[in-house]
């Protein structure tokens, strides 16, 4: 029987692999991909699925999931420089943050309780409660399915943008490998800017508080918002949130209402909050009539109430980012991966 990916996405929906990989190697790996290529085969390279959306339809070609390319190998610490850690794309990620704040890693504990596996991070340069992933990333090792052969990209060379990189731009040519980190050593965290996460620790903004209070802070947050994986909580059943905030020109925010966020950007653009529009635009918590709806806990989260089937998912992200639009002019990008399947009414 076919493997469904709707059981190894977290938003579970999707239907069939044509075929269903889980390589023990990188040797593995590669090879599973060279042999797909050279074939002209489809090929999807699946991580832990918390930020995909595939079509009922399934996938045509083979499916390769790295959950089994293990291992977190310490290059170097120094009390100078820091620790250096290389990390194989197959790592849970929450996981992993934890142990680097019990090894006083200090950089992303506020990436605490995002779902997925370490290698899914650079490619959505993961983002939250002020600190995004590129912040510690040192280099990111890969695959280069066009010259056959691994390399290694310094961050610098990674193109890491809100939420995108280079191999989110170009997403058939690489595949993670591995991702290196450079982490200050300590015990409390990054000065912590978001105004919600500071509220929560009690700090004024721009302070540390210390790393272990951080992530617990931002788990309790998170679970408020339906945000960590709870298999009996269908406001779990998403994808996180599924639109990105919108970066807008500096006159098409100025358009928005007096009460709209707006975060002015380094480039000129302005960014704002997609959840202020999504619910000011008459989408409240819990909107929808089927088993596709919006997260009672959290606006920006499309949930599957169990059994919703792709279509249904799709259907209400289209009305919801057609709403926002007619309102105030700003069209919402999805932020999950599209795999067979289309956001476009086109």
């Amino acid at each position: 029987m076919a493997e469904r990916l709707a059981a190894h996405t977290t938003l579970r929906v999707g239907g069939p692999a044509g075929a269903w990989v889980e390589p023990e190697s990188e040797a593995e790996l590669i090879e599973v991909v060279r042999t797909a290529d050279e074939a002209g085969e489809p090929l999807l390279v699946l991580g832990g699925g918390s930020n995909v959306v595939v079509g009922d339809a399934g996938f045509p070609g083979t499916v390769v999931h790295t959950g089994r390319l293990r291992g977190i190998h310490t290059e170097d610490v120094a009390a100078c420089a820091g620790a250096f850690i290389n990390v194989a794309a197959g790592e849970p990620w929450d996981a992993f943050v934890a142990e680097t704040i019990s090894r006083r890693q200090v950089g992303i504990e506020a990436l605490s309780g995002i779902p997925g596996l370490v290698g899914a991070t650079p490619i959505q340069n993961v983002g939250a409660y002020g600190q995004e992933v590129s912040q510690t990333i040192a280099r990111v090792r890969v695959y280069d399915r066009q010259e056959q052969r691994v390399v290694t990209r310094a961050a610098v060379d990674c193109h890491f943008g809100y939420r995108r990189s280079l191999f989110k731009a170009l997403p058939d040519r690489f595949v993670v490998l591995s991702v290196s980190f450079q982490f200050r050593l300590g015990t409390m965290s990054e000065p912590v800017r978001y105004g919600e996460l500071a509220r929560a620790l009690g700090i004024e903004p721009g302070t540390r508080a210390p790393m272990v209070d951080v992530r617990q802070a931002v788990l309790e947050l998170r679970r408020g918002k339906g945000m960590v994986l709870n298999a009996d909580d269908h406001d779990t059943w998403s994808a996180g949130s599924f639109f990105t905030n919108p970066l807008v020109s500096a006159a098409v925010a100025a358009g928005l209402p007096s009460d709209a966020p707006r975060y002015p950007q380094p480039d000129g653009t302005v960014k704002t909050s997609a959840a202020w529009l999504i619910e000011h635009a008459g989408f409240s918590r819990g909107y929808g009539s089927g088993l596709a709806r919006i997260s009672t806990k959290h606006s920006l989260a499309l949930t599957n109430r169990g059994g919703a089937t792709t279509a249904e998912l799709l259907e209400l992200a289209r009305q919801v980012r057609e709403g926002v639009e007619e309102a105030y002019g700003v069209r919402l990008v999805p932020e999950p991966v599209l795999v067979c399947a289309t956001l476009s009414d086109a």
